[in-house]
């Protein structure tokens, strides 16, 4: 078994050395040694490369830990936090949130907290689409235009109006399918995977974001699944 501090501070050192010592002081009192240490600077405007957690994502694979100060560490939203954890724990990571202690998924209670997790992330992303759709709202009431106008016929598409929803989405590594139900929930006519997929690669923006999060996909299954590719 592996296991795996991750350390998620501002540009105060002493915040780091903090982390560092209840992650080592966790660890010495439960017979562990940590194999090694993530650290990140906290940023929300870093995206999950900046903020080291794709490297955290392909280094752990099944049977391994992770050890983290507390949840809010994990990510820079709640729905970033509970993807994050549910990818982990689909992968057979044990995940000890120190400061929470009954959010750790150790124990006999994992397999409830684990869908409870999955329970609100599916409830953010309704909330995150329920907001959108006032702004819509909002944005319609003060005149302003959505939508394609009348006689136009490929100035502007369906998913314009989305566009930088769908980028937000892509950021926070959701895939293709969760992002087509969100947003399928803001039209009347809803739209196939196969109509977002070709919104996404022929937009500039939206399709290296879409490669990169499939490459990172990739490279985290190819890792769980080879053995060797496990640090000793």
């Amino acid at each position: 078994m592996k296991v795996i501090g991750y350390i998620r501070v501002s540009t105060d050192k002493q915040d780091l050395e903090k982390q560092r010592h209840l992650l080592l002081d966790y660890a010495q009192r439960n017979h562990l040694q940590v194999n090694e240490f993530i650290h990140a600077e906290a940023s929300s405007r870093k995206d999950t490369k900046d903020r080291r957690i794709d490297e955290l994502l392909t280094k752990l694979t099944k049977g391994d830990m992770l050890l983290v100060a507390e949840l809010s560490r994990l990510g820079r939203s709640m729905l970033e936090t509970l993807n994050v954890i549910n990818e982990l724990s689909q992968n057979g990571v044990s995940i000890v949130f120190i400061r929470q202690p009954e959010l750790s998924t150790i124990g006999t209670h994992t397999k409830l907290l684990l869908a409870i997790y999955s329970h609100f992330a599916e409830v953010e992303r309704e909330y995150i689409s329920m907001r959108t759709k006032q702004g819509l709202a909002v944005a319609r009431a003060k005149g302003k235009l959505l939508g394609r106008p009348k006689g136009s016929r490929s100035k502007n598409r369906i998913l314009d109006p989305y566009r930088e929803q769908i980028k937000e989405y892509l950021q926070m590594d959701l895939n293709l399918a969760s992002i087509m139900k969100i947003v399928n929930n803001q039209l009347e006519k809803p739209i196939s995977y196969n109509t977002l997929k070709y919104f996404v690669q022929h937009d500039e923006e939206l399709l290296p974001l879409w490669k990169a999060q499939k490459g990172n996909r990739k490279v985290r299954t190819q890792s769980t699944q080879d053995p060797l590719s496990r640090d000793s």
